[in-house]
C-alpha cells in the first residue's frame, strides 16, 4: 500500500516505518552481496525463480 492511500495518519506512520525499514535491510543484503538487487519486473523474476527455479512464465504454463 502507498503511503498517501493509508485512511488514516497511525497508517501513514507504519506505512512510513515499513518503508524505511525495508530500505535499510535492502541496503544491508546489497553491503552483503557486494551488488545491488534487481529492481521491477527483474527483481519479480529473480524472486520467482529462487522460491522453486521456475519462472513465473514458467509456472503459467
Amino acid at each position: 500500500m502507498a503511503i498517501e492511500n493509508a485512511p488514516t495518519e497511525k497508517g501513514k506512520d507504519g506505512a512510513r516505518g515499513l518503508h524505511k525499514a525495508t530500505r535499510a535491510e535492502e541496503r544491508k543484503v546489497e553491503a552483503e552481496k557486494g551488488s545491488d538487487l534487481a529492481k521491477g519486473a527483474d527483481r519479480f523474476d529473480e524472486r520467482s525463480r529462487s522460491s522453486d527455479g521456475k519462472s513465473a512464465g514458467e509456472k503459467q504454463r
